[in-house]
């Protein structure tokens, strides 16, 4: 499933115009992507999290050249699955 076909299963089962459930789609995603920006857990109970995983720097290599590179610490979007989804996805 897609962000448009998302908006249309909210679409049809909330009996609201399009632009409307695009608008409700919009609305939620910025909502979770400003409060993962701001280091902050998003829970959805039954479905998922998301947080911020802090990475330290390290000491890479290149592949090319086998030369060494200093990776900079980082900050990544990091999804878990909740309980009742992989109950639901492996049944």
């Amino acid at each position: 499933m897609n962000k448009l076909e998302l908006i249309l299963a909210l679409k049809n089962d909330a009996n609201i115009s399009k632009s409307e459930a695009a608008k409700v789609v919009q609305i939620v995603f910025d909502s979770m992507t400003d409060a993962l920006a701001r280091g902050e857990r998003v829970e959805i109970r039954g479905l998922c999290s998301f947080f911020v995983k802090n990475y330290k720097s390290y000491t890479g290599r290149n592949p090319k050249t086998g030369e060494k590179v200093s990776i900079n610490p980082k900050k990544l979007p990091f999804f878990k699955c909740g309980k009742e989804l992989k109950e639901r996805v492996d049944y």
